[in-house]
């Protein structure tokens, strides 16, 4: 990993005194590497967004550092945060453009503020709408724009000034699916033909699934687990991680569908891992042909993390008790392998 542009040593925030305090971000430390796309993930009221705004000096840290490009941006000034901020680009849930202003004065405005004349504002805008695609926009208000349209605006507007970093909180929220991948493609191509850094804040698996290197899943204002985002997705260790991932996946059966699955299938039910390095979909059915074991594919679903497989099959086994046994077995030393004991109990 390359050398942190942003860094977080034992942060804490506290909002109020007293017994009513509120304690919104603790004890968070973690680096962010230059050029990467990071995600925070974590539910309503779990400090994510207090996090963003410590990054960016908008709230400042009750307790330990934070580094931004080998600025500690705990220590500064209002005016020490200027030149800091500037480097800074912010998208949001709501886009927050200007509804009185056409797009190009919308993306322009933070150039005007920095003091850009007018003819390198226009070539900056026009430069602009053509990377985000609206270049036939420019004269267009926000309210004649769809939501995904608007957001790319945002974008646009957070990119004017050449920033290092981009802050997106909740930038896909109030999109529906099909325009959130677009948006997110667009964020992809923002990262890696700018080599923007980018922070991800959002409740939202697939957002991270589809988009970030790594993740961060918070907690109680904690960072209850971190890593690469396939290794998240593949091993999560907390409670919370497990219900993000089980909402992004939903490829393995709930207790109701399963009983619905051995009532319509004979044979022995058991759901697989299916991983790039712990036995892809092939190897799984190599080896219960392997074992004279017929295997019917009932429920499941694989999908890509990082462009490596990820997901689970759940199988109906056929064939002598022994060869299923000796099937599952093997199956064990490269994959995981749940088995449902009741169900067979049941039949």
């Amino acid at each position: 990993m390359s050398s942190p542009i942003i860094r977080l040593d034992g942060v804490h925030k506290v909002f109020g005194d007293g017994p009513g305090a509120v304690r919104a971000v603790e004890d968070v430390t973690l680096e962010i590497a230059q050029g990467e796309i990071f995600g925070v993930i974590g539910y309503s009221g779990a400090g994510k967004s207090t996090l963003v705004r410590l990054v960016n000096g908008l709230e400042r840290a009750t307790a330990g550092t934070v580094v931004v490009d080998g600025r500690t941006v705990s220590a500064m000034t209002e005016k020490q945060l200027r030149p800091v901020r500037a480097d800074i680009g912010m998208i949001f849930q709501q886009f927050n453009l200007f509804s009185a202003k056409s797009v190009a004065e919308n993306i322009a405005y933070p150039l005007r503020v920095a003091g850009w004349d007018k003819d390198r504002r226009r070539e900056r805008v026009a430069e602009l709408l053509r990377f985000v695609g609206l270049a036939d926009k420019a004269a267009a208000r926000p309210a004649e724009l769809s939501g995904g349209q608007k957001q790319r605006v945002g974008i646009a507007r957070a990119l004017a000034s050449s920033p290092k970093i981009l802050l997106a909180d909740e930038s896909t929220s109030a999109l529906d699916p099909e325009t959130t991948r677009d948006v997110l493609s667009l964020l992809r191509r923002v990262n890696a033909e700018l080599g923007v850094t980018i922070v991800v804040i959002t409740h939202e698996m697939d957002v991270v699934k589809y988009l970030c290197d790594r993740v961060a899943v918070m907690e109680g204002g904690r960072v209850v687990e971190l890593g690469s985002v396939y290794d998240v997705f593949s091993h999560p260790t907390q409670e919370a991680t497990r219900r993000f991932v089980g909402t992004s996946l939903r490829d393995r059966p709930t207790p109701d569908v399963l009983a619905r699955l051995a009532a319509s299938h004979p044979g022995t039910l058991v759901t697989v891992g299916v991983q790039e390095d712990h036995g892809s979909s092939a190897q799984i059915m190599r080896t219960l042909a392997a074992n004279a074991v017929d295997g019917a594919i009932v429920y499941g679903g694989i999908t890509e993390i990082g462009e490596r497989p990820f997901g689970s099959l759940t199988l109906a086994l056929t064939g002598e008790p022994a060869a299923i046994e000796a099937a599952l077995a093997e199956l064990r030393h490269f994959t995981t392998v749940q088995e449902y004991p009741e169900l067979e109990a049941t039949r």
